[in-house]
């Protein structure tokens, strides 16, 4: 997963409604003004953020398909595998560039023929001073080539930020690592945020691609309606840069920065 973290500057949606009357009555028009900030925009991406190199070291502890009882150390985690599936442990890792990533998560697998799939039980459980809570359940297919991975992630998250800001996250995600001479990632899918009492429904109309190198997404689009209007941003041609454009629903096109 990669580092999805967006510089908006601050936009203002401005919706007209003309109501027509059909007798004797005025005309009346209503404006309805919509602030979507940085940090909402943030928000709509965080969970993704916070859990991307989690997701990667969850996939190698599952892949290992290791006998009960068996512990299985890498630099920073660990897991000890039942019958079931394993606990894995992380002590002060930097996973992707995360802050400090600290706890133990309870992990059940079902294995059917070419499909796999695993469940990761989150009770809070910190990166940095971010709690997390709820459940990523992942399915991926066996029999992709070894030069790419497929994840199919569905969630249903709570982070309690630093600051005490509650996101709640929901929906299905699909991420696909590619290694080729140069190794990418893309993002598709839908998913439903809670942020400060606004609902955001995000839907990834083009995958949100990039190189891992790359510190931005790169190209791809994604719809985001807040309580009902909806903005599209879209992250360019493939070029590493640090700019995306977002689109108001009168047509009005905006050059945004993403830049920390």
């Amino acid at each position: 997963m990669k580092n999805l973290t967006f510089k908006f500057v601050k936009g203002l949606f401005l919706s007209s409604v003309l109501l027509i009357a059909y007798s004797c009555s005025e005309d009346d028009s209503t404006i309805e003004e919509v602030d979507f900030s940085q940090a909402e925009l943030k928000a709509v991406l965080e969970t993704d953020d916070i859990t991307g190199g989690i997701d990667l070291a969850l996939f190698e502890l599952s892949s290992n398909n290791s006998s009960t009882g068996k512990t299985l150390s890498y630099e920073c985690y660990s897991a000890v595998y039942t019958d079931t599936g394993y606990i894995a442990t992380f002590n002060n890792c930097v996973l992707n560039g995360t802050d400090n990533v600290n706890g133990t998560l309870a992990v059940t697998y079902n294995l059917q023929g070419e499909t796999s799939s695993f469940t990761a039980s989150y009770v809070d459980f910190y990166v940095g001073e971010t709690k997390i809570n709820g459940t990523r359940a992942f399915s991926f297919n066996t029999s992709s080539s070894d030069n790419a991975i497929t994840f199919e992630v569905t969630s249903e998250m709570t982070v309690e930020m630093e600051d005490g800001a509650i996101i709640s996250d929901s929906g299905t995600k699909f991420t696909t690592i590619s290694f080729n001479e140069t190794a990418t990632y893309s993002v598709e899918g839908s998913w439903t945020v809670i942020f400060e009492g606004n609902t955001y429904n995000v839907t990834v109309k083009d995958p949100l691609t990039s190189e891992i190198t790359c510190t931005y997404v790169s190209s791809g689009d994604m719809d985001v309606s807040k309580n009902g209007l909806s903005v599209n941003v879209n992250f360019g041609d493939g070029t590493c840069d640090d700019t995306a454009t977002l689109t108001y629903p009168n047509g009005v096109a905006e050059e945004i920065s993403l830049e920390d």
